[in-house]
């Protein structure tokens, strides 16, 4: 048996050298490498979150990936071929902004490429300010998001290895890599085939500052600060009746196209069927009546506008109401005129007028100038009193907004691609119920977010950075695309750019010219991309595909603000691609959150990045942090629980030394202490397997941790330390040293999931060459059964009495001043007779822990245990 020599190992853990030593030997060992071509029933595959890459990871990354490499992890020592793949959603939205922020850029279409182009010369050399954007090509912006996303990238992957995460880098992808966008655009052509997609002009929730088109589970709600103005309208008839409007947005008073109230509402159902004018552009709008108002909402009757808001759009639809856009796609007033088609006015003069007022101006600046507008009696339907009734009165409300903007969505009418998901929501749902939700709760806010749904999923961007939609247009004689009859690539061409690539039949001369053909310029929505992480994984349609060996997946670990996007999209396309479930569990992490107890989030500013924690505690000590909470439970940066958790790693440590410094000759486990002792040990071990196979990882620690406090290093040790020195009985000695040994060899390896490095490290020392195992991350999980042998169930209480006496007599030497270690004249245990038998079995273990020379019982009538020390 061999032991370890003490001056040979340091007396306190070096947790960066050590870190750095183990993450180099686990790639040398290709410990976390997966095993291909395996048979499905062999694999445990993971659908591992891709993190948006932009900018550094924050701690509550952390906390969610180390739920899922905890799993990984185990599974792997359960003997599970682990697939545990890593890709970087690397394109999208927020790459762009922090490439437009990064370099002072903005690309535009038929702006020019510029080889090696150096952003400050070309300012320099335009005379363009230094905090002005540098207006460049797509091509050219392109090239600089894929340069920073690259660098982001290096940096994720030192934070994701510094914390030992178990990633298989050889599956390692981007959103935006060959294979990603071969598989996106693989997945529009199915989709178009089985009529799941089509194209629509429509009116499309819009971002004015990134200019681009959102789906409904990119919007937030926020509360911002508005003001109810009221407005005088006029019906259109002798009497000139008057009526009042309350709207938060009369900027939009240009773009009425009708006025509604609700059809039981007494005071306006005499006018359904007439027509209103409106104030200061003089337009004459029908008047009808919807189920939709709200008669207690302002003054019970609403101004329809083209457009402020979902219902707008269903009412424009419904009634075939007039479309007067006056938004642009950059959020200003577009230049139009009243008195043209569409555009009718009582008043054309006056309401061109005041419209050149507002053309080119924002929103915001828009209210106050209307405010001044409908301060002046001219601009009255009338002429006779000014039609703002009153001062504006502030309110708060809540707004609509994309995730990532910073102003209010408009609805603007654009041409988007959309898959057709509203006719699905029951199979959507069902395919939900299909899949194993932990916690169980968080299935219903898929249900709800699926049953709530009101639009089609809108999967076109008009951005730069993303996988180009594989379609082009053929051109009329006009040079007018016909959208109706796109053109598509063949599967075998994929991936393809429209921009530079030539649809079969044509040639590059033909290009934007009559008769020929015109570019999709377009880039598919990031979820289009990343809802597919199951299908990029397995290489979906590829001819090394391992759909078979990897598909449905066992968990798709994420957090519960993306159950509306990324769960909900990926449920989505494999039910449409598959017919299938992507995956037969989901793992809902909670948030991080600050001392405000609010979200962590770049966005919000508010976020604390792991290194300086990783520094200061060691990766162990952050990870113990991370599992300490149960899945869908949010939690807080709270450093105490670093600390506890740098205090087990110590522990674990010293513990081992002492263990490991012990030898004896190889004989058996035949002391009943002993047994009762590991008997504890196997039910640790099926209570914390058990909580493992549910996922709740936390329970598994909470057991292991007491189990190793107040068990093994508490209790046991002290208890076995004399005789695990003492020769002269080396059968006992035997039987002390080879539990010892046994035990850690157990607790090691229960603990190697969460504390991969401790663990590890202390391996290394003796286990591994008794084992032939070079790492414990390469040995099985531990069962019962392997250590059930060495109990006797005859012998299953003596422990737990043994350590309720100790703490006993604990106890009362600290209540009579004495140190834990000073020595006693003797011990006098009140104990039944039974007891008694069963006390005398490890009497001589309980003196030499105890410090006392003596130990005499007194006999009581019930089961209670009691002692006196003198």
């Amino acid at each position: 048996m061999k032991s370890i020599d003490l001056s040979k190992i340091s007396k306190n853990f070096d947790v960066n050298n050590r870190e750095k030593y183990w993450r180099e030997e686990w790639k040398n060992l290709k410990v976390h490498s997966r095993i291909k071509n395996s048979k499905r029933k062999e694999n445990f595959v993971i659908d591992s979150p891709p993190p948006t890459v932009s900018g550094s990871l924050h701690i509550g990354h952390i906390f969610s990936y180390t739920h899922q490499d905890l799993i990984a992890r185990y599974k792997r020592m359960r003997g599970y071929n682990v697939v545990y793949p890593m890709g970087w959603d690397d394109n999208g939205l927020p790459t762009e902004r922090r490439v437009q922020n990064y370099f002072g850029v903005r690309a535009e279409p038929n702006v020019p490429y510029i080889k090696n182009i150096d952003v400050e010369k070309e300012k320099e050399k335009l005379g363009i300010k230094k905090q002005h954007q540098l207006i460049i090509s797509r091509q050219n912006f392109i090239e600089m998001c894929s340069l920073v996303t690259h660098e982001d990238e290096k940096a994720f992957k030192e934070v994701f290895e510094r914390m030992g995460y178990s990633i298989d880098w050889g599956d390692l992808y981007t959103t935006i890599d060959e294979k990603s966008r071969r598989i996106a655009q693989r997945s529009f052509l199915d989709l178009f085939r089985k009529q799941h997609i089509y194209q629509l002009e429509s009116p499309t929730m819009w971002d004015v500052d990134y200019q681009t088109a959102v789906a409904q589970a990119e919007v937030e709600d926020r509360e911002k600060s508005g003001a109810y103005h009221d407005i005088e309208f006029v019906v259109d008839e002798e009497n000139n009746e008057r009526f009042i409007i309350s709207t938060t947005r009369p900027e939009l008073l240009a773009a009425c196209v009708g006025v509604t109230a609700h059809p039981d509402d007494e005071r306006y159902k005499h006018l359904f069927g007439k027509s209103a004018v409106t104030p200061a552009f003089f337009s004459k709008v029908p008047i009808f009546s919807s189920t939709e108002v709200d008669p207690e909402k302002g003054t019970g009757i609403l101004m329809v506008c083209t457009f402020g808001d979902q219902t707008d759009v269903q009412w424009w639809k419904d009634h075939s109401l007039k479309l007067r856009q006056i938004i642009g796609k950059n959020g200003r007033i577009i230049d139009k005129e009243f008195g043209t088609d569409g555009w009718e006015s009582e008043n054309p003069s006056l309401a061109n007028k005041n419209y050149k007022l507002i053309i080119g101006k924002r929103t915001p600046s828009v209210k106050k100038i209307m405010v001044e507008i409908l301060s002046d009696k001219q601009n009255s339907v009338t002429g006779d009193k000014k039609p703002l009734i009153d001062l504006p009165r502030q309110i708060n409300h809540q707004v609509r907004y994309y995730e990532k903007g910073d102003n209010p969505l408009e609805y603007l009418t654009t041409r988007q691609w959309f898959v057709r998901l509203l006719d699905k929501k029951n199979q959507l749902i069902n395919s939900g119920k299909s899949i194993s939700w932990h916690p169980s709760f968080m299935y219903k806010r898929f249900e709800n977010w699926t049953e709530n749904l009101n639009s089609d999923w809108c999967i076109s961007r008009q951005r730069y950075f993303g996988v180009p939609i594989p379609v082009w247009y053929p051109l009329d004689e006009k040079n007018i695309p016909d959208y109706d009859r796109p053109i598509l690539p063949n599967e075998d061409e994929l991936p393809i750019d429209p921009q530079i690539s030539v649809p079969n039949g044509y040639t590059e001369s033909q290009r934007n010219i009559p008769g020929g053909f015109i570019a999709e310029e377009d880039v598919f929505d990031t979820w289009f991309t990343s809802s597919l992480s199951p299908q990029i994984v397995t290489k979906w349609g590829d001819e090394d595909d391992e759909t078979k060996e990897l598909f449905p997946m066992d968990i798709r670990p994420q957090s519960h603000e993306i159950i509306r996007t990324w769960a909900f999209y990926t449920i989505a396309k494999s039910l449409l691609h598959n017919s299938n479930i992507p995956w037969k569990n989901i793992v809902i992490s909670g948030w991080v959150l600050d001392p405000d107890r609010k979200k962590m989030s770049k966005s919000k500013g508010n976020v604390v990045t792991p290194i300086e924690s990783i520094d200061k505690f060691g990766s162990d000590s952050v990870r113990y942090w991370a599992a300490s909470f149960r899945l869908g439970a949010d939690a807080t940066n709270d450093e105490s629980i670093f600390k506890v958790g740098s205090k087990l790693v110590n522990k674990i440590f010293n513990a081992s030394k002492f263990v490991l410094s012990h030898s004896a000759e190889v004989q058996k486990i035949t002391n009943d202490l002993d047994k009762s002792f590991l008997f504890e040990l196997s039910r640790t071990c099926d209570i914390s397997t058990k909580a493992y196979e549910d996922f709740e990882f936390s329970i598994a620690l909470q057991e292991i941790e007491k189990f190793f406090w107040n068990s093994f290093t508490d209790n046991y040790i002290e208890i076995v330390k004399l005789r695990a020195r003492n020769s002269d009985n080396k059968s006992e000695q035997s039987s002390a040293v080879l539990t010892l040994r046994k035990a850690l060899n157990i607790v090691i390896r229960m603990f190697s999931p969460f504390l991969p490095t401790i663990t590890d490290e202390v391996w290394s020392w003796v286990f591994a060459e008794e084992t032939g195992v070079k790492s414990v991350h390469l040995h099985q999980w531990p069962k019962s059964e392997e250590i059930e042998k060495y109990t006797d169930s005859q012998t299953h209480e003596l422990f737990p009495i043994a350590c309720n006496i100790i703490g006993l007599v604990r106890k009362a030497k600290s209540e009579n001043g004495l140190s834990l270690n000073s020595p006693l004249e003797k011990i006098i245990i009140f104990a039944n007779s039974s007891n008694q038998k069963k006390i005398s079995i490890f009497l001589d273990d309980l003196k030499n822990c105890s410090g006392a020379k003596s130990i005499s019982f007194q006999n009581v009538d019930n089961e209670d245990i009691d002692i006196k020390i003198i």
